[in-house]
């Protein structure tokens, strides 16, 4: 007799962890691949905090630390709000966390009952409606466009027959990149404040912005939850480190599921959060490769035939509309690979409505990667015309 499966457990894949894969696999049979599939920066820890981690390596015996972080490290993070943003945050506020994706099962734990409603964009990152749908909470999709910069919006919201419970956005988005501009955000906010919803802001791609500043929750709503992570700007993706803020009735509940769930985040990863803040100018050095690796693919993505973008205001990523080629995403992408060596990924794994006719560039690598792949996709596509 079988033994089953718990339904929480049948959630969709994350598609670009399936494509890395079979990126992978080709590489291992010899293939050159681009990866211009994944959100993860090539450059790694900072060479200062890495030295400070060697240090620290021989000193401390590196056991559990307190559930919601070390000490230091929140007091570092809080200063960092008034340094970057103007913004005072009390270290009481700060909770440390396993990643971004822990500190995301933690509020969401915290802050909805199986049952409850959470809207969130489409495109959007597809782990906020697989966590959430694996918590038996209901993600409500809202179908967003160029005309609201594939942002929520208040008026979104009011289009709901019931408001929901919660509301998630991203600004930088993933998968688009687009940011909310500054009187848009706190207009959203002060609705979800007056109509008691639950606005949980991803800043993971904060620092990562172009000729703009995204603007945090956090100094616009004393009952928003702000995610964070020293994945993306701070280039520790492998080190499994995020940060939350939260209302201060929040900090004791997030103590008592994170003691139990995951006891503590990585020691040694703290240490390297407090001294990654000290290598700042590495780290912008960081972000003007990216400003000149979107500026290669805005120029050269034309030339193959992507024509039309999502606005790249943040982040790393490329959302281009496929829909002039004549093919399905996840056809096209499977060929760019197998055919041209340039892994990306396709956007249906971002939405399920729309996302058959988008492609997302991750451009988080070096310029050199960009311009091959660019090279690569011309030759592939020229190729194409001419059978």
């Amino acid at each position: 007799m079988a033994i089953k499966i718990a339904q929480r457990a049948l959630v969709p894949p994350f598609i670009v962890m399936d494509v890395m894969r079979e990126a992978a696999a080709l590489e291992a049979a010899g293939r050159s691949i681009i990866h211009l599939e994944v959100g993860q920066p090539s450059t790694g820890i900072p060479r200062a905090a890495a030295a400070r981690i060697g240090q620290i390596l021989g000193g401390d015996t590196l056991g559990y630390t307190l559930a919601n972080g070390l000490p230091a490290l929140r007091a570092r993070i809080a200063r960092h709000y008034k340094e970057s943003d103007g913004v005072d945050v009390a270290p009481e506020r700060i909770f440390v966390t396993t990643g971004s994706s822990g500190g995301f099962v933690l509020a969401f734990l915290a802050a909805f009952e199986a049952g409850d409603r959470v809207a969130l964009a489409a495109p959007g990152y597809p782990a906020y409606r697989h966590i959430l749908t694996s918590l038996g909470v209901v993600p409500e999709l809202i179908e967003v466009n160029a005309d609201s910069r594939y942002q929520p919006t208040v008026a979104h919201l009011k289009k709901m027959t019931r408001l929901p419970e919660g509301l998630i956005v991203g600004s930088p988005a993933n998968p688009t990149g687009s940011v909310i501009p500054p009187e848009e955000f706190r207009e959203l906010a002060a609705f979800c404040d007056t109509n008691g919803v639950r606005l949980i802001s991803d800043e993971i791609y904060h620092g990562i912005t172009y000729g703009m500043k995204a603007t945090t929750a956090a100094g616009l709503s004393g009952t928003a939850i702000i995610v964070n992570s020293f994945s993306k700007y701070f280039s520790m993706t492998g080190w499994r480190l995020g940060w939350l803020v939260v209302p201060p009735d929040f900090a004791r509940p997030l103590e008592c599921l994170a003691q139990n769930l995951f006891i503590a985040p990585p020691a040694i990863s703290q240490h390297g959060g407090i001294a990654v803040f000290d290598c700042l100018d590495e780290l912008e050095a960081n972000v003007a490769r990216y400003a000149r690796n979107r500026e290669i693919l805005l120029r050269r993505l034309p030339e193959i035939g992507f024509e039309k973008f999502a606005p790249a205001d943040g982040a790393f990523y490329i959302y281009a509309d496929i829909s002039n080629f004549g093919e399905d995403a996840a056809v096209l992408c499977s060929r760019m690979l197998n055919e041209a060596g340039v892994a990306t990924t396709p956007g249906i794994d971002f939405d399920p409505f729309k996302g058959h006719r988008f492609v997302r560039f991750s451009f988080a690598g070096s310029e050199a990667d960009m311009e091959e792949a660019c090279a690569r996709l011309l030759a592939w596509r020229a190729q194409k015309t001419r059978a």
